[in-house]
């Protein structure tokens, strides 16, 4: 049986244990929510910046070498990931070395050295360089999609920055951000695996009771304001057209977002979703497309990733709007939605076999207030109707919420036959609400 427990020091840190008695092994994390949407203006890139100068060196162990060192003497492999509204610390260890690994994320976190800050701007510029073409111009469709979505906002920017943000990023900015957001209420600590929670939650007092709680500053909301159709298309030399079409959805907890997810794998969840049997199985003029749905405290969205020629970039756009007016028409089938359903139910039910997956069940999702039980997610899933699919599809694909970015080489005249497409579909969606 795996089960969890959440423990509140003092201090306010949330400590979670999710016992997995039948592994072999221990994840072990920290999240904090402090992400891009938390970086100010003219410093975006910051909250990237700091996970990446935390693995710099710390009082304790004084650079990089001994960091890792630490942890592959415990089995483990330490990593951190930043996104708009969080970062985390994580590594894979062995379950008898959970207190080392608890001690060396509190060093990095409590007494960073904060050092190597200009040879970690060159590092991150050349991260941030992976965007950008020969030009300098941003050719990374998630990056433009956000922009359109939310437009002078935080949201809107790369998470990773810009190259003029990062360069002007200084030792009191880390600092100063450490000290603003990096504090035990604004965090939750998780260990799963073969752990007891006792043992557990007695390490995390010995190693992070001493870590100062404060008020932490509160995220910029975002302002929605009316919403249109926008078209950006990039050229840039290349052999296809990265295509994204990206809806304005909902936020994190709205209560649409697990028949939202049901969604995204009637489109384009694997070889039997429609946009795969549609663009590649039956038309040939892809050779994979994906949908990945986006969410924050306040806002969302869902976006559709494919690359095709040039030359059917059209057919492409005209296909997958019919599939998002078929599924606005027409009811899902009872035979698709029980399938879609059963495989989804599956995967839940393999998560129980990853201490990293339940790790982001109960540690990210305590962190930003939506921890749920696979039990939960599978009741929510089987209890939604067809006719709940039809109506959450007529809100989210209404065409005032696409923003559609195109990269690559464009023939002339293409913007305006996109748009033709698109007004099309407007007819026709109008013509069924």
């Amino acid at each position: 049986m795996i089960q969890h427990h959440i423990h509140t020091l003092k201090n306010g840190l949330r400590v979670v244990t999710v016992e997995m008695p039948h592994l072999h092994s221990a994840e072990l994390a920290i999240y904090i929510k402090a992400g891009g949407r938390n970086d100010p203006k003219g410093k975006e890139g910051l909250s990237h910046f700091l996970e990446h100068i935390l693995f710099r060196g710390s009082e304790q162990f004084p650079s990089s070498q001994h960091i890792e060192n630490a942890f592959e003497e415990i089995g483990g492999a330490p990593n951190a990931s930043t996104d708009a509204d969080s970062t985390c610390f994580y590594s894979r260890l062995h379950p008898d070395h959970t207190r080392r690994g608890m001690e060396i994320f509190a060093s990095m976190i409590m007494q960073p050295l904060l050092t190597g800050i200009d040879v970690e701007k060159r590092i991150i510029a050349e991260e941030a360089r992976e965007d950008l073409n020969e030009e300098g111009k941003e050719i990374n469709p998630d990056t433009v999609v956000s922009r359109l979505l939310w437009p002078r906002h935080p949201l809107g920017m790369p998470t990773v920055g810009t190259l003029e943000s990062i360069g002007t990023i200084s030792y009191d900015d880390l600092n100063r951000h450490l000290r603003q957001l990096y504090r035990p209420a604004n965090a939750v600590l998780i260990v799963s695996g073969q752990v007891n929670n006792s043992t557990v939650v007695s390490e995390a007092e010995e190693m992070f009771g001493r870590w100062e709680s404060a008020d932490v500053p509160v995220a910029k909301p975002v302002a929605l304001g009316k919403c249109f159709t926008e078209i950006c298309l990039i050229n840039d030399s290349d052999s296809q057209v990265s295509l994204q079409m990206a809806f304005l959805g909902f936020g994190r907890h709205d209560s649409r977002v697990t028949p939202l997810r049901l969604i995204r794998r009637i489109l384009a969840g694997g070889g039997s979703s429609r946009l795969y049997l549609k663009l590649r199985e039956e038309l040939g003029i892809i050779y994979s497309v994906e949908a990945a749905i986006g969410s924050y405290d306040e806002t969302g969205c869902i976006a559709i990733d494919l690359s095709t020629s040039c030359d059917t970039l059209l057919q492409a756009i005209d296909m997958t709007l019919k599939e998002l007016l078929r599924l606005c028409q027409e009811p899902v089938a009872d035979s698709e939605l029980n399938r879609i359903k059963q495989s989804y139910r599956f995967d839940l039910e393999y998560s129980r076999d990853s201490a990293f997956e339940m790790g982001g069940r109960y540690g990210w999702g305590g962190l930003m207030g939506v921890m749920r039980s696979i039990e939960e997610d599978q009741r929510e899933v089987f209890a939604t109707t067809p006719e709940q699919i039809g109506q959450i599809a007529r809100a989210l694909f209404n065409p005032d919420n696409l923003k559609l970015v195109a990269v690559g080489p464009m023939k002339r005249g293409m913007k305006k036959r996109i748009q033709e497409l698109l007004e099309a579909y407007r007819s026709e969606l109008n013509s069924i609400s």
